[in-house]
């Protein structure tokens, strides 16, 4: 794979053309989710009586958390002659299910996938250069935050929330960029 960072626009992205230009790239991927709802029912357990908490807590075991490494390739869609900012394209690299994002200039987005499954949502950049995404259906809110602290160096959180303000997953991911080293330069050895 090439060096994709001297490709990169300016870091950090000011606009949300630029910011999903520098998302383009194949990323590795370590991700951490959390089963909300669980903790909660671990919680009222403890509250209900000395060691309640605790024998739900074995029960459970590790099942209220996971973490899964993967690698992500995310290509950058251009923009319809809407005027748009553009979009993104993003799949496992070993050829998974590829999703798209593709964003109006109006604050909205939509997220869909092959099998043409789409999700309405609202975007917005923040004063810090975070990309935030909000979708809403069904009883159910999922917000996305993504972030740069350093242009080969990508962060995510994922929060979700159900009827009624009860939480439900969340996650979090760290993400850095692949590229390659630069060719060696040098005399040529000789054997």
């Amino acid at each position: 794979m090439n060096d994709t960072s001297s490709e990169l626009p300016p870091f950090p992205p000011a606009d949300l053309p630029q910011f999903l230009r520098h998302c383009a790239g194949e990323w590795m991927s370590l991700r951490s989710q959390f089963a909300l709802g669980d903790l909660d029912a671990v919680e009222k357990s403890a509250d209900a009586g000395a060691g309640a908490g605790d024998e739900l807590s074995s029960e459970l075991g590790d099942a209220w958390h996971s973490s899964e490494r993967g690698e992500l390739v995310v290509a950058f869609v251009e923009p319809d002659g809407n005027g748009g900012p553009g979009g993104l394209r993003f799949g496992l690299k070993d050829g998974g299910v590829s999703r798209q994002l593709l964003f109006d200039a109006e604050g909205g987005f939509r997220s869909g996938d092959r099998e043409g499954r789409w999700q309405q949502g609202c975007w917005q950049l923040g004063p810090d250069g975070s990309l935030e995404l909000l979708i809403a259906a069904d009883g159910l809110e999922v917000w996305e935050r993504i972030w740069f602290t350093k242009p080969n160096l990508r962060l995510r959180s994922t929060v979700e929330n159900r009827a009624g303000g009860t939480p439900g997953r969340a996650s979090f991911s760290s993400e850095i960029r692949r590229v390659s080293r630069p060719a060696a330069t040098g005399a040529p050895s000789s054997r």
